[in-house]
């Protein structure tokens, strides 16, 4: 067996999180308040093209006057900006980190005045500010940024990774108390409708492997599927291994994984035979949740069919 494989699978900004410095002062601090993007849209629908770097989803997006690519990231909390084409942008906070498998690396939170993507319009977003440089030399391409979960918490999504298309929604206020769905989901024979939740902007759903619920993070910018090394030995038993692989990601760290294939895995009512994935230590992620992440599902999974969320209602469709 091979020992190292010569891809290097990347994972993008998995999880944020902000080290806060008030309680420390001593002094009164004034309260901030987090709230949702102002949206507006020419039209409750539309179709973004996309393009592809390696696994990753590419779209063009504007941040200000900016133009350029943005890297679709559901396991991005929030807006991240390429620091190397915005660092004239003011610091609003210089205490921050990104954490991931890999390990942190440090960010600056800042303020875009408008984003834009296609039709829709985001104002007066908060934004991280971290060097993307190592995406940049691995992709060969020029990337402005990552655009995160929450720029879409209003919106029904639809990826058509066949067609290279995102199909969105906008929800209204009234389609929220009727159950919105796309005429895409009108044959609801075609598909499996799985609950999701949104914590800290974060898209989480179980799936179960040999009888056991585990938790997992929904990631367009994972490349590949991830299982903790840790689980228990009943669930790693079923697992394949073909190749040991280096991961690279947004710290600056390199760790080992092992990338292979688990049997009999089911989410919702759906049972998947075949589930390739990547087996390495998930502990540098516990960091941002009360409890730790069993896994990522990443392109892997995601791309094997047209895959949907409804991020009001808290539903994934996945097609059969």
């Amino acid at each position: 067996m091979q020992k190292y494989a010569s891809i290097l699978f990347l994972f993008i900004l998995s999880i944020t999180w902000y080290k806060s410095e008030a309680k420390h002062s001593g002094k009164p601090q004034p309260l901030k308040l987090y709230f949702d993007p102002i949206v507006t849209s020419d039209s409750a629908d539309c179709v973004i093209p996309f393009s592809r770097a390696g696994n990753l989803i590419v779209i063009q997006a504007r941040a200000d006057t900016m133009l350029g690519n943005f890297i679709l990231d559901t396991g991005a909390p929030n807006l991240v900006l390429n620091l190397t084409y915005f660092r004239n942008y003011p610091a609003a906070n210089k205490d921050g980190e990104t954490g991931g498998i890999t390990g942190g690396t440090k960010t600056v939170q800042t303020n875009v005045e408008k984003f834009s993507l296609g039709p829709i319009k985001y104002y007066k977003v908060d934004a991280d500010l971290v060097n993307l440089g190592h995406i940049e030399n691995s992709k060969g391409i020029k990337i402005l940024g990552l655009m995160g979960m929450q720029l879409f918490k209003q919106f029904e999504m639809i990826i058509d990774y066949e067609k290279n298309l995102i199909y969105l929604h906008l929800i209204s206020k009234k389609e929220r108390n009727s159950y919105y769905k796309s005429n895409m989901l009108k044959d609801t024979s075609a598909y499996t409708a799985v609950p999701i939740e949104i914590s800290e902007d974060k898209v989480l759903t179980y799936i179960y492997i040999a009888g056991k619920k585990l938790r997992f993070i929904i990631d367009t910018g994972a490349e590949s599927n991830v299982l903790d090394s840790r689980l228990p030995n009943k669930i790693s038993s079923d697992f394949i291994i073909k190749q040991r692989v280096i991961l690279s990601g947004s710290g600056d760290k390199k760790v080992e994984a092992i990338y292979g294939d688990m049997k009999d895995l089911k989410i919702g009512n759906q049972n998947f035979s075949s589930f390739p994935a990547l087996i390495t230590n998930l502990e540098k992620m516990c960091y941002s949740y009360e409890t730790c992440l069993n896994g990522m599902l990443g392109y892997d999974f995601l791309s094997a069919h047209k895959i949907g969320f409804n991020f009001v209602t808290g539903k994934m469709y996945i097609w059969k």
